[in-house]
């Protein structure tokens, strides 16, 4: 399979300072109009294109490093075509690209021209390098006389370098046609340096009786179908107004592929030459759609998503994939009461070869944050308030060794401050990790930010209570509305701000913060903000 831009941008003239053939962008103009399709100003551009306007699935940057980052978009006239090819023609387009220091593109960095093949559905991945570190920057592309949208992205301050404060905002789980994706608006407005997705970008289900707005096609099982439901996706304004002002750290979960995958084995009886079919097909749609480095390019079913991106020293972000290497789930999955099998050291979540990367990347780390980005729910919760204790097979309690593992491995490595981001369970939780939940006197050793979804279950109601709280007092807080995780990370101090809109099911909710946390530096805990 050729991946278009895989192999870098060719090679082009010496950048111009000063040049500027595109046209000027401005910072408000950029914030409340990025996301159009092309934006008021490429449409004298587009008028004269030789195809419909190509650039409906906006554009987005990721894992960014002190010289660089990936640029990404998608041609697609015609997002929803039902050969998932967007209604490009059979043919190769090429691309140029334009990063700028500023937002009027009046001082260009670097540009260049790559192809979009119709083999790759007409991505592309730019992988720019030669950039200065810890800076703000903007890119955009122009195809076929159109111009993009121009999106907003940053590098990474120089290797040990504090620098200024990162603000990072924590997504995951948005359903489409459960609710309006109000969420990523309200993140884009608060415009934060990072934007870490974990999980659940997009669900492969048909449209459900419950929707709110439908998904084109069935279940997704094939290439054509998968590509398809992340153009529809990257339709929503909202979605292109998130990935349009920062750069992203990306990781799937299941439901990018089935409910609930374990490795080799899906959610129900299908076989497994099929399901390594439907994985392969889902692994290739989701780096076509993603913008991720050459690296994470499938090789079948196989992709390497697990990665390690520095910001400077203050933070180490460990980006950690809990779907592609784990066991299967213990006791048939779901919540389980009295299952022994989740006790067996043997099993792993991440995989043993996961296992020791992680460990040798804390023991390597000087970071001032280590932060760990994963997809299911990490401390201990029991779901019943009686005894015996109940609980979810699919989460780090159906793989309790591989947790302590994975603990001890951050304290035994002598990590300053252990922060777990995590997504998965549709509401916000705020955590303290114990190093021995059966000891009370346990030390307290990380914390854990518990991202709600952007959608999935719907408005959900304003209860912060719950049953789970009386019976684990590790667990600290919890939020039954949609929402994301805006945390700042200083040299003295961690902010979480746990941001929720009060309904989805309709569009346009403000946001607000239904509680803040502050971790101290070297005192790992929560503290109220």
């Amino acid at each position: 399979m050729r991946i278009t831009g895989a192999e870098g941008p060719r090679p082009s003239p010496a950048p111009r300072r000063g040049a500027t053939t595109l046209p000027p962008f401005g910072r408000r103009l950029f914030l409340l109009g990025a996301t159009a399709a092309t934006g008021a100003l490429a449409a004298g551009a587009a008028r004269t294109a030789s195809i419909r306007d190509p650039f409906t699935l906006g554009v987005a940057s990721g894992d960014p490093s002190p010289d660089g980052m990936v640029l990404w978009t998608r041609l697609a006239p015609d997002p929803l075509a039902a050969d998932g090819l967007g209604g490009m023609p059979a043919r190769v387009v090429p691309v140029e690209w334009e990063v700028a220091r500023d937002e009027r593109f009046t001082v260009i960095e670097q540009r260049g021209t790559v192809d979009a093949v119709p083999e790759a559905a007409h991505t592309l991945h730019v992988e720019t390098t030669g950039l200065a570190p810890g800076r703000e920057y903007f890119y955009r592309f122009r195809a076929n006389g159109a111009v993009s949208p121009a999106g907003r992205t940053r590098t990474a301050p120089a290797s040990g370098a504090l620098g200024p404060a990162l603000t990072t905002c924590v997504a995951s789980c948005a359903n489409y046609p459960i609710g309006y994706f109000t969420a990523y608006r309200r993140l884009a407005e608060d415009e934060p340096d990072l934007v870490l997705h974990l999980g659940d970008y997009q669900y492969e289900y048909a449209t459900p009786d419950e929707a709110v707005r439908p998904v084109v096609g069935p279940e997704t099982t094939d290439l054509a179908e998968y590509r398809q439901r992340y153009a529809q996706y990257r339709t929503d304004p909202d979605l292109r107004a998130a990935h349009a002002v920062a750069p992203w750290l990306v990781v799937w979960d299941d439901h990018e592929t089935d409910n609930n995958w374990a490795g080799a084995d899906p959610e129900d009886e299908q076989p497994r030459r099929a399901f390594r079919a439907r994985r392969a097909a889902a692994a290739r749609a989701y780096y076509e759609n993603m913008p991720l480095r050459r690296t994470s390019v499938p090789r079948g079913p196989d992709m390497q998503l697990y990665r390690r991106i520095e910001w400077g020293g203050l933070a180490t972000f460990h980006v950690l994939d809990t779907r592609q290497y784990r066991d299967d789930q213990a006791c048939g999955d779901g919540r389980r009461v009295g299952c022994t099998e989740r006790l067996d050291p043997g099993r792993s979540l991440p995989g043993a070869a996961q296992e020791r990367w992680l460990a040798d990347g804390f023991r390597r780390s000087r970071a001032r944050w280590d932060v760990l980005g994963q997809q299911v729910f990490f401390a201990r919760r029991d779901l019943d308030p009686g005894a015996p204790e109940r609980l979810a097979m699919d989460g780090w309690d159906g793989y309790a060794a591989s947790r302590d593992r994975v603990t001890r491995s951050w304290v035994d490595a002598g990590v300053r401050n252990a922060v777990v981001l995590t997504g998965d369970v549709h509401t916000h939780w705020a955590n303290e990790i114990k190093a021995d939940y059966e000891d009370p006197a346990s030390p307290v050793v990380g914390t854990e930010l518990v991202s709600s979804s952007i959608t999935s279950s719907g408005d959900g109601d304003a209860s912060t209570d719950h049953p789970d709280l009386r019976t684990n007092p590790h667990l600290r807080f919890r939020s039954n509305r949609r929402g994301y995780v805006r945390a700042r990370y200083e040299p003295g101090r961690l902010t979480a701000d746990f941001r929720v809109v009060d309904a989805v099911t309709t569009p346009g909710a403000p946001v607000r913060t239904a509680a803040s946390f502050v971790v101290p530096d070297r005192e790992p805990g929560l503290h109220r903000g």
